[in-house]
């Protein structure tokens, strides 16, 4: 493959560099194939093909052609045939440019595409036929059809052969054009009696390598007499003919005339062009021999016509001719604007004089028709340069600015030079590409936002917007919460603001009566690099909620004590009883204050003041009227919804102060302690009631097992020592317990509310146990009061000699009166009594050891043989008696019992010496061990107790 290069550079005007190059190559390579090193040849550097882009810019003309920018190479990306591309003309060569962008640059390549022989010459026809007289002379003439090759140069047409060649010979004539005109001439004379038919073969050779060749058969008829052929008027006819013209429209005549007469001198025209166009565009008539325009004309496709011209007379002599027919140019193309490289989107920061777009003009007219000018829009930053002929580049002209204009349509108009003048545009949508140049702006210089109070945290309170005049990612603002504090508290702890939207929420429940108003900032930042902001400043504004009840000052309500006012019974008709005194915390109507009387005993004896709150008579107090008043009072606040606050006045209707301690002595609790009291109630009553059947079936457990132990221990012949715990065996009178306690024990529903007197000294001495006690309580002199606390006393811890009073700290009426005045204030049963110190609640005196388990295994042993006592329980009830009253006096005597049961034992405690005495002979002697004879009869029973009773109940329904 043989491969031209040639290679020139040029440095233009406006920065743009231009260089061209053009290559030669044959044609029919296959696709892939290396047309030329364009980097190389350019002194171009690949990467810059890389980084620019490259790519190739054929305008018009088919994409025969690629630019690899990998390696800088142009290859072949369509199969180029000569023929098809070029025709008859030489040389044949392709044109199109190579573009890069950034910065944008051009340039110019040329390919020459080379011929090789890859077409035969061929002849229109197969055959031709002839129709010879036999009188023809020799050296007559016989124009041929000529055969056509579509190669050119060496490889076209060259040569004919004309075989046989008796009778005729083949003469060619060459010319200007380098066409050959070939005749058959007769160089023998023909005789149609000899020979009626001939067949001859024309060859066409051509002159490539491998040589081709195309062939057609001529036959001939031989007839008489015909020596005179048609002779034109003149060999070559010129005619010129416009473009635009019509079909129909008659270019030119010609003309040919014949010696002969009759028949023989009739000529006919015909057109003798093969493998052209020229028969589809124009035709001859046969008879007047005008040649007529049937098809239409391009100047820009074809500007000369040769039509070869036959005439034809009756005895087949021929004659040939040529019409040159030249087409005139007319301005009917408008100039054609192509786009070689543009950009879509600039920057607003482009410097002046950046190229945004190449173009090219092409108008295929030729002369004034052909010549363009090109101009833009005004009003638009931009510019259109010149920079080769027919290259424009579009430039900017000044600074850009996006905010102010975001696209521009840009319009290029181009006109030619004809007349009239034609001309043709194009819009180019150019878009301005943002700089964060913009810092965002808020609607307003500052803030006001309102909240009521007592919100739920996360509540939407206010947004704040800012816009940004940038686009996108530069105008996507964010909100941010400044950092500073309120009160010494961050205030991120009372607001957000959310980062996309604004919108402010709050943190934590606002409090009116806490904080009214605080300030902060909230800056708007973009999302430009680097991101600009600005900031706001916002007041929060906390609105008041009627969310506090009014607060009684006056009087002051306690769970311990009562307040009561006294009212002589000489009051007159609006005395001033006494003036509730109350405040809300809020602001506004929502404190407004209101009182009204919402319950009383007597209506028709007080009122209330609505504003003041004063409460006054309102007729004159009767002796008919009650000691004891109660007013309940409502307090009302002006809020939506109201609140209110009810406190209970207590009136005394007396002139003297004893009149007054009988009547209040007992006030009922308020209904939400009695209800909290009602469930510990019940919770206790089921703890003890599970804690009891727990230790009932404890009890039965042990005693069952003491049962057992006592049968075997019964049965054997071991002797049994009494035992006596130590400061529990002596009921003479000589133990721990010489003296004898009377209690009197007041309960009732509210443990809280139980009092425990002490009795006078009674005359016995009186034992007093409990399962789960082990201490001992000693005598105290008469009516002492002791401090008693009911709801703790899991274990009774031993009593101290120091758990005395005086008189003058007995509460409550036993103790001295307290001097007269407007208010009496007491301590009723339920409330806190004073102590006699820490030797009060833990005792001092001395706690027996615990036996051991053989003393233990004895005393059960002595327990289980006891004989009846000698006394029983009368009727009654223990020493300790348990009274359920709502009120306690002293008046109540408890009736005490001589004789004590100890729970867990078939025994029973008396305080007659005597008895005590009996009994305590008999348990000693039913102890000792019985006699041999005896081993196998049952031991003696003891004494029936109420709870042996119940037992023995028990075993016989069994």
């Amino acid at each position: 493959m043989r491969r031209q290069v040639l290679l020139f550079a040029s440095v233009l005007s406006f920065s743009a560099v231009f260089g061209q190059v053009s290559y030669s190559v044959p044609e029919e390579m296959a696709k892939g194939s290396l047309v030329g090193n364009v980097a190389q040849d350019l002194g171009l550097d690949v990467k810059r093909l890389r980084s620019g882009n490259g790519r190739v810019y054929s305008g018009d003309s088919g994409d025969y052609v690629e630019l690899h920018t990998e390696r800088g190479v142009l290859l072949v990306k369509e199969r180029m045939d000569r023929e098809a591309l070029c025709g008859d003309t030489t040389p044949c060569a392709l044109h199109f440019q190579i573009v890069l962008e950034n910065p944008m640059e051009f340039y110019s390549v040329t390919v020459e595409i080379l011929d090789i022989n890859d077409n035969a010459p061929t002849f229109e026809k197969a055959e031709i036929k002839f129709t010879i007289s036999e009188s023809v002379a020799v050296g007559a003439k016989f124009d041929l059809e000529r055969a056509a090759d579509l190669d050119v140069g060496m490889n076209t047409l060259q040569t004919y052969v004309l075989k046989p060649s008796d009778n005729f010979l083949l003469k060619l004539q060459n010319h200007a054009d380098g066409t050959k005109n070939v005749e058959m001439v007769l160089q023998k004379p023909l005789d149609r009696e000899k020979n009626e038919f001939i067949s001859l073969v024309l060859t066409a050779v051509d002159g490539g390598e491998p040589q081709m060749s195309g062939t057609m058969q001529i036959l001939i008829t031989v007839l008489d007499a015909n020596d005179n052929a048609p002779v034109f008027t003149q060999p070559i006819y010129k005619a010129t003919v416009t473009e635009d013209s019509v079909k129909g429209t008659v270019v030119t005549a010609v003309s040919a005339s014949d010696a002969d007469q009759g028949l023989n001198s009739k000529i006919t025209y015909s057109i003798t062009n093969t493998m052209d166009e020229v028969r589809q565009i124009f035709e001859v008539n046969e008879e007047s021999g005008e040649v007529r325009l049937i098809g239409r004309l391009d100047y820009e496709r074809k500007r000369h016509f040769q039509i070869n011209v036959r005439a034809r007379d009756n005895g087949g002599l021929t004659d040939s001719c040529k019409v040159m027919v030249d087409v005139v140019d007319i301005n009917d193309n408008e100039p054609v604007i192509k786009i070689m490289s543009k950009s879509a989107v600039i920057s607003e920061s482009a410097d002046t004089n950046t190229v945004v777009t190449m173009i090219n003009i092409q108008d295929p007219d030729a002369g004034e028709n052909g010549k363009v000018q090109c101009f833009i829009n005004d009003d638009i930053p931009f510019l259109l340069k010149l920079t080769t002929n027919n290259f424009y580049n579009l430039v900017t002209e000044s600074e850009l600015d996006r905010e102010r204009a975001s696209e521009f349509n840009i319009t290029v108009t181009c006109s030619d030079e004809g007349v009239p003048s034609l001309s043709s545009s194009v819009t180019l949508t150019l878009q301005i590409s943002d700089v964060n140049d913009n810092a965002p702006v808020f609607e307003r210089s500052s803030y006001e936002a309102y909240i009521v109070e007592n919100n739920t945290p996360g509540l939407s309170i206010f947004t704040v917007k800012a816009t940004d005049a940038d686009w996108n990612q530069n105008a996507r603002v964010s909100y941010i919460l400044e950092d500073s504090s309120v009160n010494g508290v961050p205030v991120s702890s009372y607001v957000s603001v959310s980062a996309d939207s604004g919108v402010i929420h709050a943190v934590r429940s606002f409090d009116y009566e806490q904080i009214k108003d605080f300030q902060f900032r909230i800056k708007a930042q973009d999302g430009g690099s680097p991101p600009l902001s600005s900031n706001v400043t916002v007041k929060m504004l906390i609105q008041d909620q009627n969310d506090n009840p009014p607060q009684v000052l006056y009087p002051v309500q306690t769970g311990g004590s009562v307040v009561a006012e006294m009212v002589p019974r000489s009051a007159d008709v609006g005395y001033l009883v006494t003036k509730v005194v109350a405040v809300d915390v809020d602001s506004g109507q929502n404190a407004w204050l209101s009182y009204k009387l919402q319950k009383a005993t007597d209506r028709a004896l007080f009122e209330v003041g609505s504003q003041n709150g004063e409460i006054r008579t309102i007729r004159q107090v009767t002796d008919k009227d009650a000691v004891k008043q109660r007013l309940t009072v409502i307090v009302e606040d002006n809020g939506q919804p109201s609140r209110s606050a009810t406190v209970i006045v207590n009136v005394a209707v007396a002139d003297s102060f004893p009149e007054v301690l009988s009547e209040f002595t007992d006030f009922p609790h308020d209904k939400e302690y009695n209800d909290n009291l009602t469930f510990y109630l019940v919770l206790a009553l089921a703890v003890v009631s599970f804690l009891f059947i727990t230790c009932l079936v404890v009890i039965i457990s042990v005693k069952i097992y003491r049962w057992r132990q006592s049968r075997i221990l019964y049965h054997s012949n071991l002797p049994v020592i009494p035992y006596y715990p130590p400061r529990y065996s002596d009921t003479l009178g000589t133990g721990t317990l010489p003296h004898v306690y009377n209690y009197e024990v007041c309960r009732t529903t509210d443990s809280r509310k139980s009092d425990n007197k002490f009795g006078g000294a009674g005359g016995q001495n009186v034992l007093i146990m409990d399962p789960s006690s082990t201490g001992t309580m000693q005598r105290i002199q008469s009516e002492k009061s002791i401090l008693d606390e009911p709801d703790s006393p899991l274990e009774q811890k031993p009593p101290n000699n120091d758990w005395r009073f005086t008189q003058g700290q007995r509460p409550g009426p036993s103790g001295p009166h307290m001097p007269y005045g407007t208010h009496i204030r007491w301590t009723p049963k339920n409330g806190t009594r004073a102590t006699g110190g820490p030797e009060v609640a833990m005792g001092t005196g001395p706690w027996p050891q615990p036996p051991t388990e053989a003393e233990q295994l004895q005393a059960l042993m002595a327990a289980a043989n006891v004989s009846e006592a000698t006394a029983t329980l009368g009727p009654g009830t223990m020493g300790l008696s348990t009274r359920y009253s709502p009120q306690f006096t002293l008046q109540h005597v408890p009736d005490y019992r001589q004789n004590v049961y100890i729970p867990g034992s078939t025994a029973t405690l008396t305080s007659n010496p005597q008895q005590q005495q009996a009994t305590a002979q008999q348990a000693t002697q039913q102890a000792l061990p019985p006699p041999q004879a005896s081993a196998q009869a049952e031991p003696p029973k003891a004494a029936q107790t109420p709870a042996s009773k119940k037992k023995s109940t028990k075993k016989e329904k069994k």
